[in-house]
């Protein structure tokens, strides 16, 4: 291992396609690697999936920037929060990370409450934030600063007050990036385990984990070097049998690609397909608490539409479960989490312009105990 330095609605019922069966996908392994809120007024969810979303609005309509990106959405003490970048377009130098917070009337407007001002003078963009509520209550954002995927670093903020104000920014330390997209998990033995990557050098994933909310970090080697498939922004499943399931974006292999720990994530199984087809695009998993795992991605060999939400009670058979969006454009770059109440909230890009939330029920979420 590399050690690191220190840093100081509305009820639903379930519901079911026409014809009364759900759909399946067929597992692919033995294939070769190939190549202030409104309502979202698209309409592209089917109306037979509908049933699952308790709520569907935009996290603003208006913003003070034409193109947005890689939201992330958690719950405080005080209720849902989430960010995103925005800017000019990706990779500007305008671009920061923006912030809301969901009241009783919506979503409070956004506030930008992070930039790529460096200490050279110049100002680098922003990219791909993550909120963690720690066990303390401390709330962090992670994010990266930088010319490019390539030569970004890590960032954090934090705020003790629910996201009312913010520390002054200061860098992870060398060697580690945080999460790279997606939410850590708690493991049982108090550590948080992120899914991180580089893409200076082809695209590795690796793992970086804290016991000391991200006082001191640990940073795991590559879990695909050499010649291995090419993948970057893990998201990490958590199985009844303490197995780690770690899903991730692949460059070129066609499929979102997994790995699997059982011991805690020291070792990790060589990167290999899944059933699900991935169009080199984002994806977001979470497991529930009644033990079936739910991924968000775009269902789709290329583009970034559909955007669906997958379920499996093993994270080896997954089916569909609600099609999210499903008319041409971008919808991508999914983040989710199960909240206090046991809803599921979901947030991604919405054509780039805005940042779309839908809220599920886990209850009318059809997917049969045996996971086939």
């Amino acid at each position: 291992m590399v050690r690191s330095g220190s840093i100081g609605g509305t009820p639903t019922r379930r519901a079911r396609r026409p014809s009364g069966a759900p759909i399946w996908f067929v597992p692919l392994f033995f294939q070769s690697f190939c190549t202030g809120a409104g309502i979202v007024e698209s309409g592209s969810a089917r109306a037979e999936d509908g049933r699952a979303v308790v709520r569907r609005e935009y996290l603003y309509e208006q913003a003070p920037f034409p193109e947005c990106h890689a939201s992330t959405i958690c719950e405080t003490k005080g209720g849902l929060v989430a960010a995103w970048f925005g800017g000019t377009e990706e990779g500007h130098a305008d671009v920061g990370v923006w912030f809301a917070r969901r009241g009783p009337d919506g979503w409070s407007p956004p506030r930008e409450i992070a930039t790529g001002a460096h200490s050279d003078g110049r100002r680098y963009p922003c990219w791909n934030p993550v909120l963690v509520a720690m066990p303390s209550g401390r709330l962090t954002l992670f994010y990266k600063v930088g010319p490019s995927p390539r030569a970004w670093w890590g960032m954090v903020v934090e705020s003790t007050d629910q996201g009312g104000t913010w520390s002054a920014a200061r860098a992870l330390p060398e060697s580690i990036l945080g999460p790279i997209k997606n939410k850590p998990v708690m493991l049982d033995d108090g550590r948080l385990l992120a899914g991180s990557s580089t893409e200076h050098a082809g695209w590795r994933v690796h793992m970086e984990w804290t016991s000391d909310e991200g006082r001191t970090w640990t940073r795991s080697n590559d879990l695909n070097p050499g010649d291995a498939p090419q993948a970057i922004q893990p998201t990490i499943l958590r199985h009844a049998d303490g197995a780690l399931q770690a899903l991730f974006r692949a460059r070129s292999a066609g499929f979102v690609l997994e790995s699997w720990s059982r011991d805690a994530g020291a070792t990790w199984s060589p990167l290999g397909p899944t059933s699900l087809p991935n169009p080199n695009s984002g994806i977001d998993g979470v497991t529930l608490r009644d033990g079936r795992h739910l991924l968000v991605y775009n269902h789709t060999p290329r583009g970034r539409s559909p955007l669906n939400v997958a379920l499996s009670t093993d994270g080896k058979a997954w089916r569909t479960a609600v099609t999210l969006e499903s008319e041409p454009g971008e919808f991508s770059y999914p983040a989710v989490i199960q909240a206090s109440d046991g809803r599921i909230h979901v947030t991604y890009t919405w054509k780039r312009s805005r940042v779309a939330h839908v809220e599920l029920d886990p209850e009318q979420l059809d997917a049969p105990p045996d996971g086939r």
